[in-house]
């Protein structure tokens, strides 16, 4: 654990070094957006942000291959070269887009190449280790790790639009699948902690830690596409690399939820993301607009006009990303029916928080009618 905590330091020191620098340039140059209508702050700010966090994530990435530890990581045929290449292609498409704002179409072109070099380079759902079943052919494999990895680039990149929003989904996600990678890898190889999921969750909790007070409201610095667009490639990376490090034989002969766990974590702690994104794209088609084009009618959008603050909006995000990923690694830890009570009681208890300002207004409404 102490390498991993290592990682997380390194990684959260350079990221919180590197933004401030990212922010003194921009601000210099004044290379920031105007603002538009549909943004919640109202002072220009920078988008670059995540140009901070990919120096945190190659110098952790540096650090970590000059140590003896993560040998079994920085190996010569393993997909090393594959991540870091495609995490450069992601930061340099997203910071162009942030100051140039591309094409849409170019975008999703760069995000599909890059998610098909990380797959060519062995990061795929080989296989699901339930008896050693797989998913099928190479290029079945291959397909469904590209598709699954341009999605979420693009769900958590669409919920990017308040202070700290992404920065903190994330940070409880990625925290949540380090707990349970790590705990994994204790149960499967005893002999060998250090895993490729381990290791770049452990980086993206530090790039989340470091960037964060720069982004909190109100935000000196915005992550932009080349931060969002390269958070969910790494958590996506993590989490499909573990299918590929189980050992089918100990899931069938124990428990089969871990084998699905791996899967079921980064998709469940991105249900809103994935809830905004479709909705999303099903409400421009409809109205005859690109499924990229820009509007203000977001999730977190809509919980501001629901009558929560900026502040209230982005933690029923984070209540709800909390609840979803303690109650999937509980069913890792502990028997299903404690998972199933916690969610039960906690789905209550969230649902409440969110609709609160309409229950308050209601009870207003409803006094000053008597």
């Amino acid at each position: 654990m102490r390498a991993y905590l290592l990682m997380i330091a390194v990684s959260a020191i350079v990221t919180f070094l590197a933004t401030h620098l990212v922010i003194k340039i921009t601000r210099k140059y004044k290379i920031y957006p105007e603002i538009r209508s549909r943004d919640s702050h109202s002072v220009p700010t920078p988008r670059l942000g995540g140009l901070g966090m990919f120096a945190g994530f190659l110098v952790a990435m540096g650090t970590a291959a000059s140590l003896g530890w993560f040998k079994s990581v920085f190996v010569a045929d393993g997909p090393i070269m594959g991540v870091l290449i495609a995490a450069s292609i992601i930061a340099i498409l997203g910071a162009l887009d942030d100051v140039y704002d591309l094409d849409w179409m170019l975008k999703l072109g760069g995000q599909f190449v890059a998610a098909g070099i990380l797959a060519w380079n062995g990061v795929q759902i080989v296989s699901l280790p339930i008896g050693g079943i797989t998913i099928g052919s190479f290029g079945m494999s291959f397909t469904v790790s590209v598709f699954l990895t341009v999605l979420i680039m693009n769900a958590v990149n669409f919920i990017d639009g308040l202070d700290g929003l992404v920065a903190g989904v994330v940070l409880i996600g990625t925290s949540t699948f380090f707990i349970y990678s790590y705990l994994l890898a204790q149960k499967t190889t005893p002999s060998n902690y250090f895993s490729l999921a381990s290791l770049i969750s452990a980086i993206v909790i530090g790039m989340c830690l470091g960037f964060l007070p720069h982004n909190w409201r109100p935000a000196k610095i915005f992550m932009g596409d080349s931060g969002a667009l390269l958070l969910a490639l790494l958590m996506t990376t993590s989490a499909v690399s573990v299918t590929g490090q189980l050992d089918p034989s100990f899931i069938a002969e124990s428990n089969l939820m871990p084998a699905f766990l791996p899967m079921i974590i980064p998709l469940a702690i991105l249900v809103l993301p994935l809830l905004d994104f479709t909705l999303a794209v099903i409400r421009r088609l409809r109205a005859g607009k690109s499924p990229f084009a820009a509007d203000r009618q977001h999730l977190h959008h809509r919980l501001q006009d629901f009558g929560h603050g900026h502040l209230g909006s982005v933690l029923v995000f984070y209540v709800w990303t909390t609840l979803i990923s303690a109650t999937c690694l509980l069913l890792f830890l502990e028997p299903a029916e404690w998972a199933i009570a916690f969610g039960s009681i906690g789905t209550v208890l969230a649902l409440i928080y969110t609709v609160w300002p309409v229950l308050i207004r209601k009870l207003q409404e409803r006094k000053a009618g008597n």
